[in-house]
């Protein structure tokens, strides 16, 4: 029954945080009215509290390291909750973005403290199971965050904030109450010198670099679904949200199907496979005639964008067998800077070009990059297979 619990308990927490990860999204065009800013600064909504997770991702491993990570869990459920809320508070842009980039620090404290913790609390042949329940908490939220941001947001903007906020801090209570203490000991060791050694790793170096390029031509396309949505197609933001449910559920098929075929083509045929379906869907996106075969095209794109993303995981870890959890944080650090990056050029691009022409260009170029410099390690050979 404690497993259990503690099972469900590390699920919900997973899925508040990517929840709060996609909620703004639909909301973008709305809080551009609201603030009296141009498309293109409303990006930096996006962006604030992807600076935040990033900054914060490379710094709270450390530091979680020789503390009880329940405690740092629980300190940034309580900021992630006062910042969530804050959002909701917000009357102007600078205030927005000041409590966007808190909830991006608070979010990056507390998620990597759920991984570290599972390892500890429970045995061995189930550690894989509940790391599934956690990994499953992200790929539902990605699937309803955007949506519930929209169905939320026909009541005011603001509510999606006090909701994901509300049930944050009923998460925060549930974890001071039943999740023991973690304050194990454990080895001392210098904060740099992990860093320091995969820093000096060149393969790791590109594979980071191809997965920053393939993160912020994603973010940049996902980031602006709404807004394109909005003014290409006229749509309301509670219609938005249904079709950006669709587009989830293509994500969260991909992630399910993407091992089967792995299986069948193998993985190197399956990795470049998956990249050129993704970066074709971007080339044909712009040809939509209408909201509807734009969301079939997407939903396709993202569920292949599901099947991928796996693979560039099981590539960074073969890479640092010796230093997983370091290569985690970098990884997620890299998706948020991908983020940030991508919410600025995106808003810069949906201004200047018409439809969603620019962003999709944009982003299979990126994506092309990304796939070409996998190309130049062998990945898409067969030899390796045997990595």
């Amino acid at each position: 029954m404690k497993e259990r619990r503690l099972s469900l308990l590390f699920f919900l927490v997973m899925f508040v945080i990517g929840t709060d990860t996609f909620l703004v999204s639909p909301l973008l065009p709305t809080l551009t009215r609201y603030y009296g800013i141009s498309t293109s600064l409303s990006g930096l909504i996006v962006s604030a509290y992807a600076v935040g997770y990033m900054l914060s991702a490379l710094l709270i491993g450390p530091v979680s390291d020789r503390h009880d990570r329940k405690r740092i869990l629980v300190i940034g459920l309580i900021v992630f909750t006062l910042a969530t809320a804050g959002c909701g508070l917000a009357n102007t842009f600078p205030l927005m973005l000041v409590t966007r980039f808190t909830a991006g620090i608070a979010a990056a404290t507390a998620g990597p403290q759920i991984w570290a913790a599972i390892p500890v609390l429970f045995p061995k042949g189930q550690v894989v199971k509940v790391m599934g329940y956690a990994t499953a908490g992200l790929a539902v939220a990605q699937i309803v965050g955007v949506p519930l941001g929209s169905y939320l947001a026909v009541i005011s903007w603001r509510f999606p904030f006090f909701f994901v906020g509300t049930i944050a801090l009923i998460l925060t209570l549930l974890v001071a109450r039943f999740m023991p203490s973690l304050n194990e000991v454990r080895t001392a060791q210098p904060k740099s010198s992990i860093y320091g050694q995969l820093l000096q790793n060149k393969p790791v170096l590109k594979l980071l670099g191809a997965y920053l390029l393939f993160q912020t031509a994603n973010f940049t396309g996902f980031a602006f679904i709404g807004t394109w949505f909005a003014k290409s197609f006229g749509l309301s933001v509670g219609t938005i949200g249904s079709f950006i449910l669709v587009i989830g559920v293509g994500q969260f098929v991909g992630s399910l199907i993407g091992a089967r075929l792995v299986t069948w083509l193998g993985q190197p045929h399956a990795f470049l496979l998956e990249f050129l379906l993704f970066i074709s869907g971007y080339v044909v996106l712009p040809l939509a005639s209408s909201a509807l075969v734009a969301t079939i095209i997407l939903a396709l794109i993202y569920t292949i964008g599901g099947a991928l993303l796996p693979l560039f995981m099981s590539t960074l870890q073969d890479q640092a067998r010796s230093a997983r959890g370091t290569i985690s944080s970098l990884a997620n650090a890299v998706m948020y800077l991908g983020e940030a990056i991508g919410g600025v050029v995106g808003g810069i691009l949906i201004k200047q070009f018409t439809g969603f022409s620019g962003i999709a260009v944009f982003t299979a170029i990126g994506v092309t990059l990304a796939m070409l410099l996998y190309a130049r390690q062998g990945y898409f050979k067969q030899l390796q297979t045997s990595r």
